[in-house]
Formats: C-alpha cells, sequence, structure tokens
C-alpha cells in the first residue's frame, strides 16, 4: 500500500507528459537500469525529464528517469520496488516495467538486485554477476507477455536455456572487478554463479536453504524472475549484478537472516553499486547505440519462430499488444 506521500507522487507522476518521437530521437536511450533495494535513483547524472509511461501492462513500479552523464550518454532508471520500496518482489509490475524501458528505446537493461550468499566464498558486499537461474518462484507472478491475462489467446515458448545475455554478461563482469579493484579493492567479484529465486517475502529455512546448496544454487534472491524472462520476450539484452548481503540461513554458525543485518550492508553496497554503474553506461551503449548494432540484432526477431499460435487465430485485441513490445509484429 503506497504512503499519502508515495501516492501523491505517483498520481503527479502519472499526468507526465510523454516524450515525443523526436525527443526520444535525440536522447537516444539504449540501455536501462533498474535499481534494486536500497538503489532509488542515479548518483553523478544530470536528470533530464522524468516520464511515466502508461503501457498494456499497466504503470512501471517508479517514475522513469531519463539522465545524462558526463559525456552526454542518456540512460532510462526505474526503482524495482517504487521510490519508496512499496512494491513486494512478488507484487512488482515486472511486465509494465520492461515494456515501459522497451518503449522508451532501450535495448540493454542492468538489473541490480541485492542477494544472499550460499557460498563461503561469497562474502557479504561482494559482487555476483551470474550466468543461471533455479526458478523457485511458485506461480503467483506473471511471467510472460503472452497467454495470461488480456494477452490470453496467443502462445509463446522464448528460448531460456541461457537466461543472461551472453554478451553483454561477460562484459559486466569484467568492467565491475576493474570498476571495483580501483573503488573498493577488498570487495571480490564472482562470475559463472547460478542464483536461485525465491518467491518470499521471508527469507530461507534452514533446510530450504542446504537444499539449494545441494542443487548449485550459488545465490538467493527474490527479483530475477520473471524480470529476466519478461526481458527476454521483449528481446532486451539483460544481465543481472547481484550484491550479497548476508550469508543465508544455510551456515550453522549463523542465526536467521535479520533485516537489520541486510539493511546494514544494502547501505555499505550503494556507494560501490553506483561506481559500477558510472563505468558501465558508456561501454554498454556503443554495443546497442543503434539498430544496426551486433548486440541489437542478435536479439531482434529472436521471439519471430516462438510465437506458435497462427495469426489468423490471434485476437485482434491481443495483436496491438505484442506489437508494443514487439515492433515488428505485423499480423
Amino acid at each position: 500500500m503506497s504512503t499519502p506521500s508515495g501516492q501523491a507522487a505517483a498520481n503527479a507522476a502519472n499526468k507526465a507528459v510523454a516524450p515525443s518521437p523526436a525527443q526520444l530521437k535525440e536522447w537516444n536511450i539504449r540501455v536501462g537500469i533498474i535499481g534494486g533495494s536500497g538503489i532509488y535513483k542515479l548518483e553523478g547524472f544530470q536528470l533530464v525529464a522524468t516520464v511515466n509511461p502508461q503501457t498494456p501492462w499497466g504503470y512501471p513500479s517508479s517514475p522513469i528517469t531519463i539522465s545524462k552523464n558526463a559525456s552526454g550518454t542518456h540512460v532510462a532508471f526505474l526503482a524495482r520496488h517504487g521510490l519508496t520500496h512499496s512494491f513486494t518482489p512478488s507484487t512488482v509490475p515486472v511486465p509494465a516495467n520492461i515494456a515501459s524501458l522497451k518503449s522508451l528505446g532501450v535495448k540493454a537493461i542492468l538489473a541490480f538486485s541485492a542477494v544472499g550468499s550460499l557460498r563461503e566464498e561469497i562474502a557479504p558486499k561482494d559482487f555476483v554477476v551470474p550466468s543461471q537461474i533455479i526458478d523457485r518462484t511458485k506461480g503467483i507472478r506473471r511471467g510472460s507477455f503472452f497467454g495470461e491475462g488480456e494477452d490470453k489467446g496467443v502462445v509463446a515458448h522464448a528460448m531460456f536455456g541461457d537466461p543472461f545475455c551472453e554478451t553483454l554478461r561477460p562484459l559486466v563482469e569484467k568492467i565491475a572487478r576493474e570498476t571495483l579493484a580501483k573503488v573498493a579493492p577488498n570487495v571480490k567479484v564472482h562470475g559463472n554463479k547460478t542464483a536461485v529465486c525465491m518467491e518470499g517475502p521471508q527469507f530461507s529455512t534452514r533446510a530450504e536453504s542446504l537444499m539449494y546448496r545441494a542443487w548449485g544454487g550459488d545465490i538467493i534472491n527474490m527479483s530475477a524472475l520473471p524480470e529476466a524472462k519478461l526481458a527476454r520476450e521483449a528481446e532486451l539484452a539483460y544481465a543481472l549484478i547481484a550484491t550479497a548481503t548476508d550469508y543465508d540461513a544455510w551456515r550453522p554458525s549463523e542465526e536467521s537472516v535479520g533485516v537489520a543485518e541486510v539493511i546494514a550492508c544494502l547501505v555499505a553496497n550503494v556507494q560501490a553499486s553506483q561506481k559500477v554503474t558510472a563505468a558501465l553506461v558508456d561501454p554498454i551503449h556503443a554495443l546497442v547505440k543503434d539498430d544496426e548494432s551486433e548486440l541489437v540484432k542478435k536479439h531482434e526477431g529472436t521471439m519471430r519462430d516462438s510465437i506458435m499460435t497462427r495469426s489468423e487465430a490471434i485476437p485482434e485485441s491481443v495483436k496491438p499488444r505484442i506489437r508494443y513490445i514487439l515492433p515488428w509484429f505485423a499480423a
């Protein structure tokens, strides 16, 4: 439930004028940042505009700020849990978040998330750029732009064997490692790890935590899904940047995870995350700066063979919704 001040801000944002096509062309917004717990704005960027696109799936979880860095590169930022942290992991309007970023021209998403560690070597405050996900959500979150709610009548099966973009992910890991070596040398960066995404909002039991370790999980969070799935359906490059806040309950010497412990580590992680974001924006933008870029072409059109329903059988009311995220869809 929104606070009165949060609701007032949301109401004001809902009346914001959408950027014109000319503005979007001028800004050339290609990189989107999703801030996780503790990251509610970008530091060191000049604010250009605040927008709040109304998508077929509703409004995003926060107004989106359009900002630019010193080199003039524009980025779009939204706070996953809202500016007042009013959305639980299970109630984040992920379809609207992904669709709204896509509507602004975003081609690559860098998503930050606080996580618990399932491995001794991943210490609190460490960064992890995972390569795999184990889904432990419970089916109460909308996980697809197809076949659910007002989108019934069309079926699509997106390839998801590698849930993160395998061009974007290694570059993110490399830049994060190089950046933190300079600004936070005691912080390690881990790559090629497996994230477990659970439902929450409670943390794991000790038995569950031990089970996730036995399965090969390295970190655990509540936000990677369906975000990564929906980004894949929207043909966007997506990488997750996880910051460890605690060891999960698996450690016999550890007490059950406490909120105060998590928040204290969150605060410590925010400054390092802002430095990593600043270092990532220009190199990632260079990869997706125009529609002829190799990374854009790698993802664009990947859903063409995933839509299983014949075009003539797709309800007319659903077709414009598909085109919102897949402009090439012409049926």
